[in-house]
């Protein structure tokens, strides 16, 4: 187990990974804003795309992770500040625990598997989506069977379904911080947090299992559309299985409860 000293400064107290992930997000958030200002999208390079659009390519499934919002000054901020406040309030406890190398690679795992996981519900959704996208007699959306039926006879240009598959993109690093919640709330089940706005301590096993729940029913029933839902899970899921293969191979130090 690595050990760090905490008597320093607010950023030496930080421990390195968890830092440089911290600098990387901000540094990518502020160079996004800018870069936009002169015309310049990184997000359409760098944003994970769906498989079947022409802008997607292979670095997106890592790139996607260290993009935030920069559609408003607000919403932007939003987007990364809690994010980033999630990385450093249990980043710090995990990385010392874990080690450098196994926490980094756990993020990295859980930020794949939320990419994969993403990609996968694209795939089973995506002529739904699309018909939403599409306008047929002046109104926005088409049923699947006439999306089906316009791309059979070609009333559909296939132009036209890649700016469609083109603006499905999802982008942020929730699917990794996310992984990253799992694993506190299994290495340290019975910590009591305080999360607004209960006034009472709440066990970090018991904030995981409902953080899962929420996301799975927004998931499922379309609240809040504009979250990639099932990447989160997407990201718990993988750190969830990374943890208990590291653990069947006692590779994760001992000493940690499971999340029953």
């Amino acid at each position: 187990m690595a050990s760090y000293n905490y008597n320093r400064g607010f950023l030496d107290s930080i421990p390195p990974v968890t830092k440089n992930l911290l600098i990387i997000n901000v540094i990518m958030w502020v160079a996004t804003f800018v870069l936009k200002g002169k015309g310049i999208d990184l997000d359409l390079y760098l944003g994970l795309h769906f498989w079947k659009g022409s802008d997607f390519e292979i670095w997106q499934f890592v790139t996607y992770m260290f993009m935030h919002d920069t559609s408003s000054l607000s919403a932007g901020i939003a987007h990364i500040f809690f994010n980033m406040f999630s990385l450093w309030m249990f980043g710090r406890i995990l990385e010392p625990t874990m080690g450098r190398a196994r926490y980094l690679t756990y993020y990295m795992v859980c930020g794949l598997g939320a990419a994969l996981t993403q990609e996968l519900v694209w795939q089973f959704t995506w002529q739904s989506m699309l018909a939403g996208m599409l306008s047929y007699g002046g109104s926005m959306g088409i049923t699947v069977q006439q999306l089906q039926m316009g791309m059979a006879t070609g009333a559909i240009p296939n132009d036209l379904l890649q700016q469609c598959f083109n603006a499905m993109i999802t982008i942020g690093a929730s699917g990794a911080v996310f992984g990253i919640l799992l694993a506190f709330g299994m290495l340290f089940p019975n910590m009591p947090l305080y999360i607004i706005p209960f006034p009472f301590p709440i066990k970090a096993k018991w904030m995981v299992i409902g953080y899962g729940v929420i996301e799975l029913a927004f998931g499922v029933t379309g609240e809040v559309a504009s979250v990639a839902h099932f990447a989160h899970l997407g990201g718990m899921l993988f750190g969830f299985l990374l943890i208990l293969y590291w653990k069947k191979t006692r590779k994760l130090g001992g000493g940690y409860g499971y999340m029953g």
